[in-house]
């Protein structure tokens, strides 16, 4: 078997193998990651975009898997938190928050196991193109009460078709995670020095959340995200007047509104409609397009730019 590798550029790709019609994962590279149900094997090219992605000689953020009770949702739920370096030995300090949402099937691994997040703040930080912040990365399934394999359900086979994922649970309970996260770290707890964004269902989330709390969020990104209501039922209030919700936001005067999609991805026009309301209403934003569909690849990259944006 003969795997040929044609014009890639710097980036983290993923593979498997197909042996006699199975796939596999290849058992010359230990290095592999979950995504939602498979497993693929990871190789680096050039360190990533802008060698982001590996890890270098910089000081390290520590990043904890912390549980937190969410009342709403009934249930003690698990988050990734990440402290940036010094944290620890910072005194009195506060910091900015960034609320980091995964993507449908994903969970509060996704982000630093698939998307590099804890590697991107690192560098960026350390080369002074990114404030030290804390990045909080839930788990967007809120029947869950954790990543599968690690909650009391046991070894439960991971799926994409989960409850109450886009439904207007999860953003009636965040409320939850930000009570949480002010309370146990030493934050900015003001609009200013709040973020919220996220990837496709993420990006969901991070949209209806921030405009139906318009007063709480001062930046806000959109990663190749679903925009218009998905599921019928839930919590109907949570998608109703979303244009007049919009409306309220930018009234109060977000320091950014920031939007990536590529240009093959199948959310493609909705992005394009949602930008159309924007440019009617003469509301700034920044707009990213880049090439490909719906994948990491992307992602990646708009964490990459967005981050360096934020808490100026």
């Amino acid at each position: 078997m003969v795997i040929h590798l044609i014009s890639l550029s710097p980036e983290l790709y993923t593979y498997n193998l197909i042996v006699d019609g199975v796939k596999i994962t290849d058992p010359l590279n230990v290095y592999a990651v979950r995504d939602i149900a498979s497993m693929f094997n990871i190789f680096m090219i050039g360190g990533g975009v802008k060698g982001l992605y590996q890890v270098k000689n910089v000081p390290h953020g520590t990043v904890a898997k912390v549980w937190y009770n969410s009342p709403t949702a009934g249930l003690t739920r698990r988050m990734t938190v990440y402290t940036p370096a010094g944290y620890e030995t910072s005194g009195t300090k506060r910091y900015p928050v960034l609320y980091l949402l995964h993507g449908i099937g994903g969970d509060e691994n996704a982000w630093s196991e698939l998307g590099r997040a804890t590697q991107i703040l690192d560098n960026l930080i350390a080369e002074g193109k990114a404030e030290p912040m804390i990045v909080v990365m839930t788990n967007g399934n809120i029947s869950q009460e954790a990543a599968p394999g690690e909650t009391s359900e046991g070894f439960k086979t991971p799926t994409m078709m989960l409850p109450k994922t886009m439904d207007g649970n999860f953003e009636t309970a965040f409320p939850d995670v930000i009570k949480f996260v002010e309370h146990t770290y030493r934050v900015q707890s003001d609009k200013n020095h709040r973020a919220i964004a996220g990837l496709s269902m993420g990006g969901f989330h991070s949209l209806y959340i921030s405009i139906n709390n318009p007063d709480t969020f001062g930046y806000v990104g959109l990663f190749s995200a679903a925009v218009d209501k998905q599921q019928s039922g839930g919590v109907i209030s949570v998608y109703e007047n979303r244009n007049q919700k919009i409306d309220k936001l930018f009234s109060k005067s977000p320091k950014l509104f920031w939007i990536g999609i590529g240009s093959t991805d199948f959310l493609y026009q909705s992005n394009v409609d949602l930008r159309k309301y924007l440019d009617s209403k003469h509301y700034k934003y920044t707009y990213m397009e880049t090439e490909g569909g719906h994948i990491w690849r992307n992602w990646r990259i708009y964490l990459s730019e967005f981050v360096q944006k934020l808490f100026k």
